[in-house]
């Protein structure tokens, strides 16, 4: 009768595969090693983060082949980047910023929230001394005014104004006439047709004043839809004549900032930015 050869003798292919693997990628990384890391941050993420783009515009530069990282071009959208990885557009290496900016401003009716605008109108950033890469979270139309946070810090932007965050805005809005029973109730239940397909999410309203010619009520809803307020309140008959955002999430309009003022937001305003980004993303 034969032996049994002992535990041991026969040899390990398994281990001959993941070792020759390992060497394989024990070399410089590559962008699509990168894939891979659990302790990186996605790319997109990242370039938001450093305020040089938003996600999206991130993805469409790496389908244009301008994203490279340790010096190999990335080809996915899901590539992580770490710690000590270089990532570069356009061939000038990306780094974050040592200190993100972040701005209050007052902003008075007349401006547009954009960085161009082909009628050549008046832009909130011809009355704002701040860097090209410090954009609005979210906007005001023209006819609008109040509370607006500017930010370098793109990925937090996206964050405040992504509509699955339903993170509060608070508007204070002078209208035509007083609001109907009927009117009152179906603005705070929703489904108030805006047109072009639009329908009306519940909103948290209360009547502030009213007299014969006109009403103030305060507005509060948790997404930020094109002229929503305006088209709403239309819907129902009535026109807008002032319409001023006073809260943004967490954060108050300062009233000792006079209409067109501006400040730097305090350390404590941007932590509750972010904290109310956090527990939202994580109960969603």
């Amino acid at each position: 009768m034969k032996a049994r050869p002992k535990r041991g003798t026969r040899p390990n292919r398994r281990a001959d595969k993941v070792g020759s693997s390992n060497k394989a990628k024990s070399g410089q990384p590559t962008a699509q090693n990168s894939v891979a890391k659990s302790d990186g941050e996605r790319i997109n993420r990242y370039l938001a983060t450093c305020g040089i783009c938003s996600r999206r515009e991130a993805d469409r530069w790496i389908e244009e082949g301008r994203v490279t990282l340790n010096g190999e071009k990335v080809t996915q959208p899901g590539v992580k980047i770490g710690k000590r990885d270089i990532l570069t557009v356009d061939g000038k290496v990306v780094t974050p910023a040592a200190n993100n900016t972040y701005i209050l401003y007052n902003k008075p009716r007349g401006l547009l929230c954009s960085r161009k605008d082909a009628k050549g109108r008046p832009l909130i950033y011809d009355h704002l001394d701040i860097p090209a890469n410090v954009q609005s979270v979210g906007r005001l139309d023209m006819d609008s005014e109040g509370l607006l946070i500017l930010t370098d810090n793109g990925q937090l932007a996206q964050d405040l104004i992504h509509p699955g965050a339903k993170i509060p805005r608070q508007y204070r809005v002078r209208i035509t006439s007083q609001l109907s029973l009927e009117s009152l109730e179906a603005l705070r239940n929703g489904g108030v047709d805006m047109g072009e397909g639009d329908i009306s999410d519940p909103w948290e309203i209360s009547i502030s004043s009213e007299t014969r010619g006109h009403s103030w009520i305060t507005v509060t809803i948790h997404r930020g839809r094109y002229r929503e307020v305006r088209r709403t309140l239309e819907a129902c008959g009535h026109e807008v004549r002032r319409l001023m955002r006073t809260k943004f999430g967490p954060i108050s309009l300062d009233l000792e900032m006079p209409a067109g003022s501006w400040r730097p937001m305090k350390a404590a305003e941007v932590r509750k930015l972010k904290e109310i980004v956090e527990k939202r993303s994580g109960s969603s």
